[in-house]
């Protein structure tokens, strides 16, 4: 009798520990909320260098302040991917050309003109929760971008020119804080390192002047926003 009892109440405790396992999975299920968007809105700037053939220099490309649109796919509490929208338009010169050889001067700033920039941004990310409450989260990721080069205007010194669309990679750092179980503020920094292949028709300056380049972009963007998760 001694032994049934003792087997019964084994039992009813692993049946219980069975459904409070069950419960707790699904807790954590419905609490994951799997979805996040986010508005943000972000400084763009430029750590440009570049390899000028023919006239030599370097590359100036403007910063500038735009709206950007990110959506968020956790597949964990800890993991997740994130792709980011967003288009920029930069001025574009160089800087310290040499142009002696068609009578110009030797240190010259040539106008470019302007390019806009078409960079989605995949990265993946792992996210922290070092408080007990979850409403501070801070997250590191790193991933890949294609960026599409659109709507150059050569500006009024060369005749065209022609930038090549170009595969580049991302590192991200950034903190999540819940305002609500839905609402929340964002704080987020990137660095992309983005080089492309230049190409300055100048043949309005002298014929069949064709002047290649090699410039890496390299852009830091900052940026602050709100998101909601769902």
């Amino acid at each position: 009798m001694k032994k049934l009892i003792l087997s019964v109440l084994a039992l009813t405790l692993l049946g219980l520990t069975t459904v409070s396992a069950q419960t707790e999975k699904q807790d954590l299920s419905r609490d994951l909320k799997k979805w996040q968007v986010r508005v943000r809105g972000i400084a763009v700037t430029p750590d440009e260098s570049a390899n000028i053939n023919v006239i030599g220099g370097d590359a100036s490309i403007s910063s500038t302040f735009i709206p950007e649109l990110d959506f968020t796919y956790f597949f964990t509490k800890n993991f997740a991917a994130e792709l980011i929208l967003g288009t920029s338009k930069h001025d574009v010169n160089t800087t310290g050309s040499d142009i002696s050889a068609i009578g110009g001067p030797s240190k010259a700033n040539i106008d470019l003109g302007s390019v806009r920039l078409l960079p989605p941004t995949l990265t993946f990310q792992y996210h922290f929760y070092p408080l007990a409450d979850k409403a501070f989260k801070p997250y590191v990721g790193a991933g890949i971008n294609y960026t599409i080069f659109y709507d150059a205007k050569e500006g009024n010194t060369v005749k065209g020119i022609e930038y090549e669309n170009a595969v580049g990679y991302a590192f991200q750092l950034g903190i999540d804080y819940m305002l609500t179980d839905t609402f929340f503020i964002n704080i987020d920094a990137k660095k992309l390192f983005l080089s492309t292949d230049v190409t300055v028709d100048a043949s309005n300056l002298s014929p069949e002047l064709s002047i290649p380049a090699e410039v890496d972009i390299d852009p830091w963007l900052f940026g602050f926003g709100v998101g909601m998760k769902f």
